[in-house]
């Protein structure tokens, strides 16, 4: 089974395989990252790290049984119990029910675990595959997102309140 992990300096590798085996797959539907991002991958991935350190975002990798990334997960913009969520899952892993399952995972872990009680998310409109899994993992759309939220593309934001976070006695 895949693992959600927080993403960390090992993962380094197999997050540029990913992202490099992905592109083409990926730019179907989002805007692809641009040569910029690969020539310049280990400064951007140390800098995701520190902002991970840092509490103001948590990056997540969805790591198969061979160590290979299947997918991301990230929470950023935390402010006052609220992040954006952003996915993206490898082409051999879509289709396979993944996506939906982590992020009703990071759903029912998110309170707990990074403080949060809302996560919103984008999506453009011709992204069936991501509007089904937002909705499937309960989120509802709350408005349009602009061409500036989704890289040039048209869409909807989509919102899940989450429940609250157990205390520990």
């Amino acid at each position: 089974m895949p693992e959600l992990k927080r993403l960390h300096a090992g993962h380094a590798p197999a997050v540029l395989a990913f992202e490099l085996a992905n592109r083409a797959y990926f730019a179907g539907s989002i805007s692809d990252r641009g040569d910029d991002f690969f020539d310049r991958f280990t400064d951007r991935y140390n800098a995701l790290l520190a902002e991970q350190e840092a509490g103001g975002c948590a990056f997540y990798a969805l790591i198969a049984e061979d160590g290979s990334v299947l997918g991301r997960f990230n929470l950023y913009d935390r402010e006052n119990g609220t992040a954006r969520l952003g996915y993206r899952v490898a082409e051999q892993a879509a289709g396979r029910g993944l996506a939906t399952t982590t992020v009703r995972e990071l759903c029912r872990t998110a309170p707990a675990t990074h403080g949060l009680r809302t996560l919103r998310a984008a999506t453009s409109h011709d992204n069936v595959a991501s509007r089904r899994v937002l909705t499937k993992a309960g989120f509802v759309p709350v408005g349009p997102a602009t061409p500036a939220d989704l890289g040039g593309k048209s869409g909807t934001w989509y919102q899940r309140d989450l429940p609250l976070a157990a205390k520990v006695p």
